[in-house]
């Protein structure tokens, strides 16, 4: 009699709990090309779908940046919808009700959540909102996401129809006594969306009737952590409606729910579930979250996965190092080697380590390894490509295994500190944070436009360069009428060109340049030992 209560008990609890696997930035395509990394963006997704299966989720929930490029490839999409029906379609019925006006929360052609549907049989709901890589943009102001809306693959949400104007609009929904208000707001560049939440021109709409017995879930993806005075959405900017934050963009996984004590509401930051940078918030385990809502209760189980590369980053100063002389190049050279070595056991002791006793079935893939190298005291940096060519068949980097850096001296940081452009936002490991756009505001503070206006360029630039867009700038430019439709296209480019070419190299440091191309923005930026460096795209 009692077993037959507790199994009651546990229905109960179950007809009246939502259970959404959440994820973010799982940045599709990410080197897909690589022979080596290629796969791994598909296989920790497919990972994560597979998780869904198992433990019968209502939904999942994705936080912006499914894709790694605006305009993903065929294979891509290909791929990503042969995994979304093979893990998401079946004849399980979803068991959540949808309450609010669909044309409203899904403003296209269909106006309806997936799983209502009549043409699909849909077990397992996928949502999701824009990132800063997948946004909207070029002819239609469509991204990826719209179409495997439109496929019925994917509920895409989020999307502001002005950025200057918010209005926030909830997906109501309800599973047994448990009410879930979902809130989403795409990515906005970070500083519109400062500014427009500064203005106060931020609204979110809230159910209008029985309030607090709603659940509040936002979700978005936005800088977190600042960037610079403008350049990130303080937690304090959001409204203490909320439950709990979903927030995407940040790809350190931070997924345990923290309290926001100001707003009363809790925060947790998923993290990417493939590394796209060799930064030390990406080098920490990766995990997604299985959120169970209950009533305005909650509880956030941390899931780890399984099938992402190991990742071992450390660092070593050459000058602390005992017995180490900056003449004895090849001691330098046999230490480096050992400790890489180490590095590269670490990360198969740590994969099977998460493994336990199924390690053994399971074959260690090559681990990116990351060993910055502080070279401070004489000590001479040697080539790294050659350096890694020792490890190709151990590790999944060995292009870029060895990072130096040295500490400056006092005459180098008051040369520093006459080169106006921020030299930290160039080198190797920020490159990615830096944006074009920036490039173009900091030549324009200095140097001003006859012909052109100077406001909406480096967003135009940006979308050239970023999402591949190649008529805006000569969109830009018509719909200044600054110059006629005889314009040439390609004028305009190399106008864009010079003027985020802010330095030439300089002919005598021709062996110490260290080339960098942003993986994001395409921007290619020369970096000399000596300071000098150029820009160019």
């Amino acid at each position: 009699m009692q077993t037959c209560l507790c199994v009651r008990v546990r229905q109960l609890e179950q007809a009246n709990t939502i259970s959404i696997l959440v994820a973010t930035d799982n940045h599709l395509g990410y080197m897909e090309k690589d022979p080596v990394r290629g796969q791994d963006s598909f296989q920790t997704f497919e990972e994560i779908l597979r998780i869904a299966q198992e433990r019968q989720v209502d939904m999942v929930l994705l936080g912006g940046d499914l894709f790694h490029d605006n305009k993903p490839s065929r294979k891509t999409m290909h791929t990503t919808m042969g995994l979304l029906r093979k893990y998401c379609m079946g004849e399980r019925p979803c068991p959540i009700e949808f309450l609010s006006d669909q044309t409203v929360n899904f403003p296209d052609q269909f106006a309806t959540v997936n799983y209502m549907d009549p043409n699909y049989n849909v077990a397992i709901p996928v949502f999701s909102i824009h990132g800063n890589h997948d946004d909207p943009s070029g002819d239609g102001n469509l991204c990826a996401l719209d179409m495997l809306s439109v496929c019925g693959l994917c509920n895409y949400f989020g999307r502001a129809k002005r950025v200057d104007d918010i209005t926030i609009s909830p997906l109501l929904m309800r599973k047994g006594a448990t009410r879930l208000a979902l809130f989403g707001l795409g990515n906005v560049r970070d500083e519109r969306l400062h500014r427009t939440f500064i203005k106060r021109k931020v609204k979110v709409l809230r159910p209008s009737e029985d309030a607090a017995e709603w659940f509040n879930l936002m979700v978005i993806h936005q800088n977190r952590v600042a960037h610079g005075p403008t350049n990130y959405i303080p937690e304090a900017f959001l409204d203490d409606l909320f439950n709990l934050v979903l927030w995407g963009h940040e790809h350190e996984c931070l997924v345990d729910p923290q309290l926001n004590v100001q707003q009363q509401f809790y925060v947790s930051q998923p993290g990417s579930s493939v590394a796209t940078s060799l930064s030390e918030g990406e080098s920490k385990p990766k995990h997604v979250g299985l959120l169970h809502i209950q009533g305005t209760k909650f509880t956030m189980e941390k899931i780890p996965l399984r099938t992402v590369r190991p990742f071992v980053m450390q660092d070593v100063s050459l000058s602390a190092v005992h017995g180490l002389r900056p003449s004895d190049e090849k001691g330098v050279a046999e230490y480096l080697t050992d400790k890489v070595n180490r590095m590269i056991d670490e990360a198969h002791s740590n994969w099977e380590a998460a493994r336990g006793n199924g390690a053994a079935q399971e074959e260690c893939p090559k681990p990116l390894i990351r060993l910055r190298v502080d070279y401070s005291g004489g000590f001479t940096p040697f080539n790294p490509q050659r350096f890694g060519q020792q490890f190709v068949d151990q590790v999944a980097n060995p292009k870029d295994l060895l990072y130096y850096h040295r500490k400056r001296t006092q005459a180098e940081r008051r040369n520093a500190e006459a080169i106006k452009i921020n030299l930290d936002a160039i080198m190797p490991e920020k490159l990615d944070l830096f944006r074009v756009e920036d490039l173009v505001d900091e030549f324009l503070a200095l140097h001003s436009l006859e012909v052109l206006p100077e406001n909406a360029l480096g967003d135009a630039v940006r979308q050239f360069v970023e999402k591949d867009d190649r008529d805006a700038i000569k969109e830009y430019v018509a719909d200044k009428g600054v110059v006629g439709d005889t314009c040439s296209r390609v004028l305009v480019e190399q106008l864009c060109k010079q003027l985020i070419r802010f330095d030439a190299p300089d002919t005598r440091c021709t062996d110490c340049h260290i080339r960098r191309r942003n993986r994001c923005t395409g921007v290619c930026v020369c970096v000399c030992v000596c300071g000098r460096f150029s820009i160019s795209l």
